[in-house]
C-alpha cells in the first residue's frame, strides 16, 4: 500500500480548497479501502467513504460522524494488534476533530494524527504483511 506523502496536511488543505473538497473525498475513499486491507484480520468492514458521502444528507450528517468514530477506533485497535507504539483512537476524533474545532486548529491536529496513524499501519503492512 502506498504511504501518504510527507506534506499530506498541507496538500489536503490547499488541494481541498482548490477542488472544493473533492481531493479530500478521494483521499478518504482511498483510506477506507486501505484500512479494509490492512486490518482484515479483525473480520470487520469499513464502509467506503463515497457511500458515506452519498448518505450524509439523508442521515442528516450523522453517518459521517459514526463512520469517523468507527474508523478511528479500528485504526487504534490495529495499531495495538501490530504493537505499533502510537496512541490513536476514536477519542482523538472527539477531542481534536470535534471539541478541538472550538480552538480552530483542532481538526488539523486530528487530520495529522489520523494520517500519521495510517502511515504507520501501511508501513507495518508493507514490511510484515498480515
Amino acid at each position: 500500500l502506498k504511504l501518504c506523502e510527507e506534506h499530506y496536511l498541507l496538500k489536503m488543505i490547499v488541494f481541498g480548497m482548490l477542488t472544493f473538497g473533492i481531493y479530500n473525498i478521494v483521499i478518504y475513499c482511498k483510506l477506507s479501502s486501505e484500512i479494509n486491507i490492512v486490518a482484515r484480520a479483525d473480520h470487520r468492514h469499513t464502509m467506503h467513504y463515497l457511500l458515506v458521502c452519498l448518505l450524509a444528507f439523508p442521515t442528516m450528517g450523522i453517518l459521517p460522524i459514526i463512520w469517523t468514530h468507527n474508523i478511528c477506533n479500528r485504526i487504534g485497535c490495529e495499531l495495538k494488534r501490530r504493537n505499533i507504539p502510537y496512541d490513536f483512537g476514536s477519542g482523538d476524533f472527539w477531542m481534536w476533530g470535534v471539541l478541538g474545532a472550538l480552538i480552530l486548529v483542532g481538526p488539523s491536529i486530528f487530520l495529522h494524527k489520523f494520517m500519521h496513524a495510517m502511515n504507520k499501519l501501511n508501513g507495518s503492512y508493507n514490511m510484515n504483511g498480515e
